[in-house]
């Protein structure tokens, strides 16, 4: 059985771009595969914690040795960990906040970047583990930023999914969106025909 993890990470939630454009998408693989387990996160509405001393303290620390605020703290993080080892593929919808990812989608990746799990260190340098999955990446901008020095959001996803094993990453557009009424509808149709084209052609 496939399962898909959504991550949304607009602070728009439901109404954002980004969320309306992964959902176009998400009903798109649902359509063509009906037995589809989907999980959603959305981190604009259920922000995870940023990390800090305590929480890595509790995350660091071996099960055994750990207090009960300890305990709990990392069965939240685990849970979170969870959906990411258990999917098959992830949509992550992400606006450009600053010329940068939503720092709750951050505070994800630091969540889900787990030595021993999701990634180990070698001698030939770090390996991710989670190596087979298929990633799609929704990003809405105001500005046009693409493959520029100012896009500081599709540098770091790739990275990070590469450095737990995720190299199968796609990525979906929607540039302008703040420049007037035209150039946003245009850009959001594009998108929205470039992601029923991808629905078509890659559902699993």
């Amino acid at each position: 059985m496939t399962t898909l993890l959504q991550i949304n990470s607009s602070l728009a939630g439901a109404d954002a771009a980004s969320t309306r454009l992964a959902d176009r998408l998400i009903a798109g693989i649902v359509a063509r595969t009906p037995s589809l387990v989907l999980v959603r996160r959305d981190l604009g509405r259920e922000p995870l914690p940023h990390l800090d001393a305590t929480r890595l303290a509790a995350l660091a620390r071996p099960v055994a040795e750990r207090t009960p605020a300890e305990a709990a703290i990392a069965a939240a993080a685990d849970a979170v960990l969870a959906e990411l080892v258990a999917a098959d593929q992830i949509v992550i919808a992400a606006p450009m906040y600053n010329f940068a990812a939503p720092s709750t989608l951050k505070s994800w990746f630091d969540h889900i970047a787990r030595a021993g799990v999701t990634f180990r260190y070698t001698a030939s340098g770090p390996e991710g583990l989670l190596a087979g999955k298929r990633a799609y990446l929704v990003t809405t901008r105001g500005g046009v930023h693409r493959d520029g020095p100012s896009d500081h959001l599709v540098p770091y996803v790739r990275t990070m999914l590469r450095f737990v094993g995720i190299s199968d990453l796609t990525v979906v557009y929607a540039e302008g969106l703040a420049l007037g009424a035209a150039p946003r509808d245009a850009a959001l149709e594009h998108a929205r025909a470039e992601i029923d084209s991808l629905a078509a052609r890659r559902a699993a």
